[in-house]
């Protein structure tokens, strides 16, 4: 039996959900309670998807360490040692648990994973066995339609989507349920959608579990599940690798090149709600002869404001391989192996594509007759979470937009928070050749300034206006203050826009 077939516990079963959360809070199966159990260095290698480390630190008998080879390692338990943990004659009519195979014990029958909410939550994300990425199976399987666990590319959206309160949500593509699960804490409905009908059934086993209010769970392909519905709020960890045919439905979109991220993107911008917004995970091509940043503006909806981010950029061979190694290709028939890794690129030349980058996309919808839309490439370490972070983003993007030169010259601003100064040059040098001002927060960016520009940041806060600095500023190095404000407001521009700077008033 393929693992896409394979029988799933009831969804209908709430006092058995109920039950077994109770069980696992009391044995402390929680992130934090696997940290000091198997040690940093067991934990982070179960997250590469190596059990050796996680087996030795779980060979005694404590409840804990039965859970963890239950669910996490997926090994038979002995029966009594399993039934002094948990509720089992529930669990095994519930099918959570089964027996295995004449071995007088107990197994799991699918990947129960804890994960830590933003607030302290325990919650538990359930996929199928050995699809919990970084789990005891390894990542990905060539079964169509397995349900796979949270990964990175989960965490990360979950990062960077802004998390205030809004009447409704959508999960597109929710897989697991973690985006759904999130939305929940600060939404009052939340829709979850997904092609395959066994991840809305673990996306319902993930709420329940976590003790989180039930979605309207609907299944269908992209945004047909939802019909002309609008929402405050979309999320989309979509299957958006490019590859040659739909052959794994959690990753692959079933449409030709970065069509499925492209549609999900233009159609978005008729589901958002006024003053609402849209986070997606995204691969994109890199054509000969286009730009890709032009590529991804083309993508932008009518009435939105965007912020699209690439974040890596990967040659056609590696990406071949990175998802060629997911599915497990490497491991079958070298023939076969090469014949799917040449398919591959066989696709990429018929479409031009030189390499393909990765990143994310937040629309937002402002009705704006002149949108703001930002693409740029951010490789570099951030901070997450980064919601904050995005929304503040996108207030900047209002500010400028509804203030000239004048009205910039006019207004007040402050230093952002553990924003530092650095001054580059040679030593014992007069003079630095270069100021650079860097974040320690959010995006972490880093600008070069003239010394006009250090100057100015170095003294706003809130108390006088822009012109009133420069007028100071042109003062104290004998320039002329009608020509300073006049090539100043660019920069300050830039350094609002980056968030070095923040109009006092935010």
């Amino acid at each position: 039996m393929s693992i896409a077939s394979a029988p799933l516990p009831s969804s209908d079963r709430a006092d058995v959900s109920a039950q077994l959360r109770e069980a696992l809070l009391a044995a402390d199966f929680t992130a934090d309670g696997l940290l000091e159990l198997l040690g940093a260095p067991a934990y982070t290698a179960l997250a590469r998807s190596e059990t050796v480390p996680a087996l030795r630190a779980t060979r005694g008998d404590g409840p804990l360490e039965t859970l963890v080879r239950l669910f996490l390692l997926q090994r038979s338990v002995p029966h009594a040692r399993v039934a002094a943990v948990l509720p089992v004659g529930p669990l095994l009519e519930g099918g959570w648990l089964t027996a295995a195979d004449g071995e007088g014990a107990l197994r799991a029958t699918v990947d129960v994973r804890p994960y830590g909410g933003p607030s302290g939550e325990d919650w538990f994300i359930v996929s199928d066995l050995g699809c919990a990425v970084g789990g005891a199976g390894g990542i990905g399987s060539h079964d169509e339609g397995v349900v796979l666990g949270v990964g990175g590319a989960s965490t990360t959206l979950a990062g960077l989507t802004v998390r205030t309160p809004v009447a409704s949500a959508l999960d597109l593509g929710t897989g697991s349920g973690i985006q759904a699960l999130h939305a929940a804490q600060y939404a009052t409905r939340v829709t979850a959608t997904d092609l395959n009908p066994r991840a809305l059934h673990v996306t319902r086993l993930t709420l329940a579990l976590s003790g989180a209010p039930e979605a309207d769970l609907r299944e269908g392909s992209l945004f047909e599940p939802v019909g002309e519905e609008t929402y405050d709020l979309i999320v989309s960890n979509p299957p958006f690798v490019i590859s040659p045919g739909a052959r794994l439905t959690y990753r692959d979109g079933g449409m030709g090149g970065d069509d499925l991220c492209r549609s999900l993107v233009q159609q978005a911008g008729e589901r958002l709600n006024e003053g609402g917004y849209a986070h997606f995970l995204a691969n994109w091509q890199h054509v000969d002869g286009e730009e890709w940043t032009e590529r991804l503006r083309s993508w932008v909806p009518r009435g939105c404001d965007a912020w699209i981010v690439q974040r890596e950029v990967q040659d056609i061979t590696q990406y071949a391989e990175l998802w060629l190694r997911d599915a497990g290709d490497h491991r079958t028939d070298p023939e076969e192996y090469a014949a799917r890794y040449d398919a591959w690129l066989d696709e990429f030349e018929a479409r031009k594509t030189r390499a393909v980058g990765f990143g994310w996309i937040t629309l937002r919808k402002s009705g704006a007759a002149e949108p703001s839309v930002t693409v740029e490439e951010w490789p570099h370490p951030v901070e997450q979470p980064l919601g904050e972070t995005v929304r503040e983003f996108f207030a900047r993007q209002d500010f400028l937009r509804t203030h000239d030169d004048a009205a910039l010259l006019a207004g007040h601003f402050k230093l952002a928070d553990e924003v530092v100064q650095e001054q580059v040059g040679l030593p014992g040098a007069e003079d630095p050749e270069h100021v650079v001002l860097r974040q320690h927060r959010g995006m972490r960016r880093a600008t070069k300034v003239d010394t006009v520009g250090a100057g100015f940041a170095g003294v706003c806060d809130g108390t006088l206006s822009a012109g009133r600095i420069l007028d100071a500023i042109a003062q104290l190095v004998g320039e002329d203050p009608v020509l300073l404000r006049d090539r100043t407001p660019a920069q300050i521009r830039l350094l609002v826009e980056q968030g070095f700077l923040v109009p006092a008033d935010a």
